[in-house]
């Protein structure tokens, strides 16, 4: 499976969940109260953050894949922040991030 990646900054967690729960009509696989949530859909896996900079913006884009054989990073010709992954190593970075949650995409 092989889904888009994008990653917004944002300012409000909670009114953002809210807000993308009913434009992609799934609710989210986690949310970090206050601060980070994520959704995986058939074709999607969005996730946001929040911050005080860039609000609105675009964090990053990439790929979740199965068939990813490691988390890689990379910036493409337009200076924009790509990520390639599965979705345990995703899990993983989540879990490095906020070590109290125990977030597992299985």
């Amino acid at each position: 499976m092989r889904r888009f990646h994008i990653a917004f900054a944002v300012a409000d967690i909670d009114g953002s969940v809210k807000d993308y729960t009913t434009r992609l009509g799934y609710d989210p696989v986690l949310v970090v109260e206050g601060e980070y949530a994520l959704w995986r859909t058939p074709t999607l896996n969005l996730s946001i953050r929040k911050t005080s900079q860039g609000i609105g913006t675009i964090r990053h884009l990439g790929w979740e894949d199965d068939q990813a054989p490691t988390f890689v990073t990379d910036i493409d010709s337009n200076g924009i922040f790509w990520e390639y992954f599965t979705a345990k190593h995703q899990a993983q970075e989540i879990r490095e991030v906020w070590p109290d949650v125990h977030y597992d995409p299985e």
